[in-house]
């Protein structure tokens, strides 16, 4: 339609090449869909080329953003983004001379409203001003002036302003010309705002689509997942080359490279199950004159709440994973004890009766008085291989939960003193130094003092057998809460992180085969679960073990 226009005022055919040219350049410029201010200064540039001006001006009312733009070529290269107030009278940026800004700014808004005088020799018909004598003092050395209105869409409009230092700059031909470069320049505007948008869009889709398939990658750690969705969040934001950003769950960080702390900076929280445990933050780490047009847009407000949720549910359904697997660990585990424990009671019971008439014939045979040396000495073997097994059948009973309980208000403290009684010259022989420090006036518990007792055996022989070079011994009862605890301390070789999950295991032992039966422990568990308490470990290699148990105190009531 431009170019029918300027044909039937008889422009040149050069001229209308010349039209044809820029004009394509501009909307080519406008496909690229470059940055707000890199958009600006390209056309500009063209601008000036094209008219041989001194300087170039844009206004432009967008629906959401009323700006100028400035680019001057003397007296040396410069340009300028002001965001302008709703009410021009308001003042906003850098003020300009009084004079010429009340001048200037009540003749573009007369053009850009359509408002002119038909008959001045300053307007076109297409209401375009134009003067080649312009009002100038030192503070506005511009003499000649071209002022274009152009439309960009049904929403907005903008206006094109030329200004050159000399006198008769412009002809009436030359300003009906830029009338029609400034109708292609509102087609590049609102092209530029479309490709502009459609680019950003893309942006984010590709980062909730990573997001999306990142979280569902067979096999990556959710360590691996969070570290990587915050690379994919710089690219999605409006000027990746110099953003950063960073997720923060629980205090462990993920971050991209160069990440700091910034003043300019959009953030969500992640919320997970209703608490909040961390932060998704993308921040610019340096200043440009995009900002003047605001640091972030309305969408990546949208964009980073949608990606905290999505880590959020991410970050949910793998802890959920990890409760369920350990649940089904725990269910395996039980499992496993209940056929164990069944297994158990039944070979103790075939065992015991086997057992008791080898134990009662060896002591038969002790008790003849014409028995050899050599015989005397092989059935005192068979007592004592008949008394271990024994030991063994009732550990296995009692684990199996076979043997029930005898519960009576007893004293821990008792029953540490009386079990040390016996283990203390064991513990001198092992070059083990043994202390105890027993709580006064410790509250009594329901217990079976004897099972109690093969507790606190079991846990020093561990701990003896675990220091074979000497060490010390610390056990130590006090209260704590309405708990009884009583904890048994040794400096000897630890254990494992792996070892530490499978010591209540029956029958696992890290012992030769013949220094242990991996019952022990097993025991320990099912007398004190059995007690209504719990036993806890703490251990690593080379630094020693302690276990805690705690057992309910006895509550009186008034």
């Amino acid at each position: 339609m431009a170019m029918k226009k300027f044909l039937r005022r008889d422009v040149s055919s050069s001229r209308a090449a010349e039209y044809a040219e820029v004009s394509q350049s501009i909307l080519r410029y406008a496909n690229r869909g470059a940055a707000r201010i890199e958009f600006l200064t390209g056309i500009s540039e063209m601008l000036l080329k094209l008219s041989k001006c001194d300087a170039v001006e844009l206004r432009l009312q967008d629906p959401d953003l009323r700006y100028r733009w400035e680019l001057t070529a003397l007296p040396e290269r410069s340009s300028r983004f002001v965001v302008l107030p709703e009410r021009p009278t308001s003042g906003v940026g850098r003020p300009e001379p009084r004079a010429q800004l009340t001048k200037l700014e009540e003749l573009c808004r007369e053009v850009a409203r359509g408002r002119f005088h038909r008959k001045s020799p300053c307007f076109t018909q297409s209401g375009s001003f134009w003067t080649g004598d312009w009002a100038a003092d030192a503070a506005w050395p511009y003499r000649s002036l071209a002022l274009m209105r152009f439309a960009v869409d049904g929403r907005s409009a903008g206006s094109l302003q030329l200004r050159s230092l000399r006198r008769n700059h412009f002809n009436r031909k030359d300003v009906e010309f830029y009338e029609g470069v400034a109708q292609t320049l509102g087609l590049a505007m609102a092209n530029w705002r479309a490709q502009w948008a459609l680019r950003e869009r893309v942006k984010e889709l590709t980062c909730l689509y990573g997001t999306g398939r990142i979280a569902q990658l067979p096999g990556i750690t959710l360590d691996e997942a969070l570290q990587r969705i915050a690379e994919l969040l710089p690219p999605a934001w409006q000027f990746p080359e110099i953003a950063s950003a960073r997720i923060v769950l629980d205090a462990r960080v993920f971050a991209t490279t160069g990440f700091r702390e910034s003043p300019r900076c959009q953030s969500a929280e992640l919320v997970i199950n209703g608490k909040s445990r961390g932060v998704i933050e993308v921040v610019y780490t340096e200043e440009t004159p995009e900002f003047a047009a605001g640091l972030f847009l309305a969408e990546e407000r949208s964009l980073i709440d949608t990606v905290a949720r999505e880590v959020a549910l991410l970050v949910d359904q793998r802890e959920t994973e990890a409760r369920q697997s350990t649940l089904q660990a725990q269910l395996r585990h039980a499992d496993r004890l209940a056929t164990i424990g069944q297994l158990a009671a039944g070979v103790a019971h075939e065992l015991n009766e086997p057992l008791g008439g080898i134990l009662g014939f060896a002591q038969l045979i002790q008790k003849d008085p014409d028995l050899p040396e050599g015989a005397a000495r092989d059935a005192e073997r068979i007592v004592k291989a008949s008394l271990h097994a024994r030991e063994v059948i009732h550990k296995l009973l009692v684990f199996s939960r076979q043997k029930k309980p005898v519960k009576a208000r007893v004293n821990l403290n008792r029953i540490v003193e009386e079990g040390l009684f016996f283990l203390d010259s064991r513990c001198a022989n092992a070059g083990i130094a043994l202390s105890s420090s027993l709580a006064p006036d410790l509250p009594e518990i329901d217990a079976d003092a004897s099972q109690l007792n093969q507790v606190l055996v079991n846990l020093v022989v561990n701990s003896i057998q675990a220091m074979p070079e000497g060490g010390t011994l610390t056990i130590e009862t006090r209260s704590a809460g309405g708990d009884v605890l009583l904890s048994v301390q040794d400096t000897g070789v630890g254990m494992s992180e792996e070892i530490k999950n499978k010591i209540y295991t029956p029958f696992f032992t890290t012992k030769e085969i013949d220094q242990g039966t991996g019952l022990g422990l097993a025991v320990v568990h099912g007398i004190v679960t059995s007690h209504g308490g719990s036993i806890r470990v703490e251990s690593a290699p080379g630094q020693g073990a302690r276990f805690e148990i705690r057992l309910p105190a006895v509550q009186h009531h008034d």
